[in-house]
């Protein structure tokens, strides 16, 4: 995979006009199939989880032979599962072996830094670069190719493009991850992405909503709380016109990211009900997804079945764990909140119907 040709001349074409603001209850409803409504709830409770399978390359590891009984919504595949492409292909074939409807296979391909499949498709250039040096036309183009390969591995879903705003040095959380500066740059250049990508067949996720770039480059939620001072006007302002460009433009997912908006509340905006609701009142009516709960700025404060109740609650649609061995005690704490009454099933139902839309597959339960 190389870097999408020069031009003598980028071309800049016009901003796309960012949706009118509504509410959350203009969205349409979201039902299940009669097939996918007969599900279990432990397996409909599954269903709302993508989980990862940290260094595991064995088709015939125990894990695989798990996530598949579990019946998971998404599997997160990273280089850490790849040994060759022979290999990874068998395990995406373990992995979507069993019945209707079966896992989307998820990775995390955003070029420069952030590349799971460095090994087999080359090193390119970071966003930043491509963003300063190539036109969203050839953006467009060279994700499609990334898309391509993708597919040709059997992955669905990638966890990019970024619609953060560069937020300076190259190291920083996001850095040199971000297309631009300018929120609207960065929404052209991830418009370009998420387009190529879908023109591959593969879903994109626009990330990290509502705008990593609005805290201190050397803070990282991996680590540790990260906190930021905006206001929802500088929020609406400047950092969540790039995701509305995406949304205007159909996108199916937006991750939501672990910053603690302190003058807006006291939760990681992926555990928090306000972040959700910003959301919807865009006219998203696609996947919600949290980045993952494993990272230190959510799990310092809750373990990975906590986080899987509260982020549904909030009104994530899937939660996202790069630790797949987590995934039957995260079934069993959602299972259990249902049966308690603290996680309404119409809450439930309306997650799983949400990520059951993802699928090309008009049928997704009918095996």
């Amino acid at each position: 995979m190389t870097d999408p040709p020069r031009a003598a001349a980028p071309s800049t074409p016009p901003a796309a006009t960012p949706p009118a603001a509504r509410s959350a209850d203009t969205a349409a409803a979201v039902t299940l199939s009669p097939s996918c409504a007969a599900l279990s709830l432990p397996r409909r409770a599954a269903l709302v989880l993508v989980v990862g399978m940290p260094d595991v390359t064995d088709p015939q590891d125990p894990l695989v032979d798990e996530l598949v009984e579990l019946g998971v919504g998404g599997v997160f595949l990273t280089g850490y599962n790849v040994a060759s492409r022979d290999q990874f292909t068998a395990l995406v074939d373990a992995l979507t072996a069993g019945p209707a409807p079966r896992p989307l296979i998820a990775t995390d391909e955003e070029w420069g830094r952030v590349s799971s499949f460095r090994g087999l498709f080359g090193a390119t250039s970071s966003p930043r670069t491509l963003g300063a040096t190539r036109s969203p036309a050839q953006v467009r183009v060279a994700a499609r190719e990334l898309g391509a390969a993708l597919a040709d591995l059997g992955v669905d879903w990638n966890f990019a493009p970024v619609a953060d705003l560069d937020d300076g040095p190259s190291s920083g959380v996001i850095g040199d991850r971000a297309f631009a500066s300018s929120p609207d740059a960065a929404g052209r250049y991830a418009r370009a992405f998420s387009r190529g990508l879908r023109d591959a067949g593969v879903l994109p996720t626009v990330k990290h909503f509502p705008g990593h770039g609005a805290v201190p480059a050397d803070i990282d939620p991996h680590s540790k709380t990260v906190p930021s001072t905006a206001t929802l006007d500088e929020l609406r302002r400047r950092h969540l016109p790039p995701f509305e460009q995406l949304i205007a433009d159909d996108v199916g997912v937006v991750m939501l990211n672990h910053v603690t908006y302190r003058r807006l509340d006291r939760l990681p905006a992926s555990m928090s009900p306000w972040a959700y609701e910003l959301l919807r009142s865009t006219g998203f009516d696609g996947v919600a997804i949290t980045d993952s709960v494993g990272m230190g700025a959510v799990h310092r404060r809750w373990d990975f079945p906590a986080a899987a109740e509260q982020a549904v609650r909030a009104g994530a649609d899937a939660v996202l764990a790069t630790d797949g061995r987590q995934a039957r005690r995260m079934r069993r704490r959602l299972v259990a909140a249902v049966r308690d009454g603290r996680l309404d099933e119409t809450r439930l139902n309306e997650a799983v119907g949400r990520m059951l839309r993802l699928r090309a597959d008009a049928t997704p339960c009918d095996s």
